[in-house]
């Protein structure tokens, strides 16, 4: 006789003798004696939980020829019900959905369904895995399903209920089969090693049930493999049967994490890949470790919920009563992320042990209680002052030098003459001007609220901060424009390059803290600045010092500016503010406008350089400007400047091009009549 495997020899006829289905076994039989049969039944849940053996019990109760009625005991000698068992009976036909997949398939069914049973009382229809069926095909059944011949039933069975669909599901009678409980299976697995006459002890028998995770068929297959193995079995011998990691191994590696002892964990990983297991198995057997850990922890009466014998289960919760649940969630955290690397690098046995490695205590403390700036360690470190080239002097915002600026007269002058100056609107608030970041250098944090971090360290922490900047936009923003110029743990002042730029950053402040937050795990002030601008200046004029006072020599070029926005009125050439020197500015940094100083007298002598100035009352309100040596061949870079020096933006210059080389001046226009007040709109050229 031809060997018959154990899952085939003991599977159950009838429904007493299905294993852990109590309540399914007493409907169906109950049905059956009350002969209430439903015209289509579906089995749906895990794979070896009898759906199958369900369905054939149920055919053989159906038409067992020893009752003259269905019966929930049939007797299975019968030629009914040994032709059913062996799968050979005509009014018994078992489907396997994976092959029969199309609407022809189901057609053709549901034309045999239409003839009468040959030899039994019912024709039984078992479709299994029946979630493979094309929708068209599970449509093409639903009215057969629903109003079948009176002696056709239809038994679908699934391991995937979700992808059958609705309208099919509420023409059965559904039966959800559950995972075999563990004490019902050994029991189960015992009765059969017993006529088996394999010797197995209970704790390896135990493993078995464990092992196969709820499904019966698995278990026994299982145990007809192990029967081989020279008797006793042992627990040991499981474990290397399935290829999985001995718990014993497993609770070794684990005590040896969390004692923080690097090299035991090395030595036990090398020990258990030595010995056959793969990485990955390796990885993810210490996974679930760490949840029958936190269970032993959370949970030390549920002995139930984990597959672990119950000597290393008093072990684990010997071990984990000085834990801390945090600890043992972010370890199973840190598997987790780590097996795709695992799995799909070239080198597993390389990142197992940096894994195992990432579990030990220490190395979870340092990823959780980390510095300030996230490994820049802070220290008390002066900023240090920005320091100018060789031919440059920096300007203090504290005591500026009086060649920068004008200074206005102590005593009040008559007030100017609207017809030579233009005054700006009063009611127009000015906002005020970002200042350039030289001229804010802030003093070192003291009052014990820490120190700055390093100049050095700057660009690396700024680096961090635009890795995690959202959204994109933001992100390309601070990455072309912005630097951090400086950081004292809780205000950050970050510098954007571009002036036209600046209010486009002001509005994506928010995102800059919140990335900040992402990198420091706090609440950090930022702020935005104007860096200078990099290119130089047009040449300033030459200025002759005597007794500290400068006299500009005369432009040896005409230069006529065209009308500004917002500008204050200079001073009339008749007043003693004209033989004021303009300005000693370094060529870095902005020019400073002209204070406005009232004037009387004649301004419009032809001997003034300002006679041309008075002629136009927009040019009388600009400042003497240093010439341009070669105009046409500087044209953009002077633009530019004369855009900067008012806080302006280049917008046309076509329609000017005559009048700033020299030409007729043209009128003013309507925008340029109503200028606005801003300091930061637009002005137009």
């Amino acid at each position: 006789m031809a060997y018959e495997p154990l899952h085939h020899k003991y599977r159950p006829q009838r429904f007493n003798q299905l294993v852990g289905q109590n309540a399914i076994a007493t409907t169906l039989s109950n049905a059956l004696n009350q002969r209430r049969i439903a015209p289509a039944y579906l089995f749906c849940g895990p794979r070896g939980t009898g759906k199958t053996s369900s369905a054939r019990i149920l055919a053989k109760s159906l038409n067992c020829i020893h009752q003259d009625h269905p019966t929930p005991e049939p007797c299975g000698t019968c030629e009914t019900c040994r032709s059913i068992t062996n799968g050979s009976a005509l009014d018994f036909i078992e489907i396997d959905a994976a092959s029969n997949t199309g609407v022809d398939n189901i057609r053709e069914l549901i034309e045999r369904a239409q003839f009468a049973p040959v030899q039994c009382r019912y024709k039984v229809y078992v479709i299994d895995e029946c979630h493979m069926l094309s929708t068209a095909a599970f449509n093409a059944l639903l009215k057969t399903l629903e109003e079948p011949p009176s002696n056709v039933v239809f038994v679908l069975a699934t391991t995937d209920p979700q992808r059958v669909l609705p309208t099919i599901i509420s023409r059965c009678q559904r039966f959800d089969y559950r995972r075999i409980p563990l004490e019902p299976m050994i029991l189960h697995l015992r009765k059969i090693a017993t006529q088996e006459a394999i010797a197995i002890n209970d704790e390896a028998l135990r493993l078995v049930a464990q092992v196969s995770q709820g499904g019966l068929r698995d278990a026994q297959s299982l145990l007809d493999q192990l029967s081989l193995l020279e008797p006793p079995v042992t627990a040991d011998a499981v474990w290397d049967l399935v290829g999985a990691v001995p718990e014993r191994d497993l609770l070794t590696l684990v005590q040896a994490i969390l004692t923080d002892d690097s090299s035991t964990v090395l030595d036990q990983a090398r020990k258990l890949m030595d010995r056959g297991r793969e990485p990955l198995i390796v990885l993810q057997n210490l996974a679930g470790f760490y949840r029958d850990l936190l269970i032993a922890k959370t949970a030390a009466g549920r002995q139930d919920l984990v597959a672990i014998t119950p000597s290393t289960w008093a072990e684990m919760q010997t071990l984990v009563q000085g834990l801390e649940p945090s600890l043992l969630l972010m370890g199973q955290q840190h598997l987790r992320s780590a097996e795709a690397q695992v799995k799909n690098t070239t080198q597993p046995r390389l990142w197992l042990e940096v894994t195992l490695l990432g579990l030990l205590p220490s190395t979870l403390a340092s990823q959780v209680t980390t510095s300030p700036a996230m490994g820049i360690a802070p220290r008390p470190v002066v900023p240090p002052q920005p320091t100018a080239p060789a031919s440059e002097k920096p300007v203090t915002p504290s005591a500026p030098p009086s060649t920068t600026t004008f200074t206005p007269p102590p005593t009040p002058a008559p007030p100017p003459d609207p017809s030579t100056s233009e005054q700006p609107p009063a009611n127009h608030p000015a906002e005020p001007t970002p200042v350039p970041v030289s001229d804010r250098v802030p003093p070192p944090p003291s009052n014990g609220q820490g120190a700055t971090v390093a100049n050095a360290d700057l660009p690396h922490l700024w680096t961090q901060v635009i890795a995690v900047l959202e959204p994109l936009g933001t992100r390309a923003l601070m990455l072309q424009q912005g630097s951090l110029v400086f950081f004292d743990g809780t205000v950050a002042r970050v510098g954007i390059s571009s002036r036209p730029l600046f209010k486009m950053a002001q509005g994506r402040v928010e995102n800059v803290e919140a990335a900040f937050q992402k990198v420091l795990n706090r609440k950090v002030v930022v702020s935005l600045e104007v860096l200078p601008d990099p290119k130089p200046d047009p040449p300033a004029p030459n200025i002759s010092q005597a007794s500290g006072q400068g006299v500009a020599e005369p432009p040896t070029t005409p230069y006529t500016p065209y009308p500004p926005t917002d500008v204050a009125p200079a001073p009339s050439v008749n007043s003693p503010q004209a033989t004021e020197p303009t300005a000693s500015v370094p060529t870095s940094a902005p020019v400073a406008p002209v204070a406005p100083v009232p004037t009387t007298g004649d301004s419009t002598s032809p001997a003034s350089p300002m006679a041309s100035a008075a002629a136009d009352p927009m040019a009388s309100a600009m400042p003497t400007m240093p010439p341009l040596p070669e105009i046409a061949s500087d044209f953009d870079r002077a633009v530019k400047n004369f855009a900067q020096f008012f806080n302006g933006q280049v917008v046309d210059i076509d329609d000017d091009l005559e009048a700033l080389l020299g030409g007729p001046s043209p009128k003013p226009s309507k925008a340029a009549a109503h200028q606005p007040s801003h300091p930061d709109k637009d002005v137009p050229f």
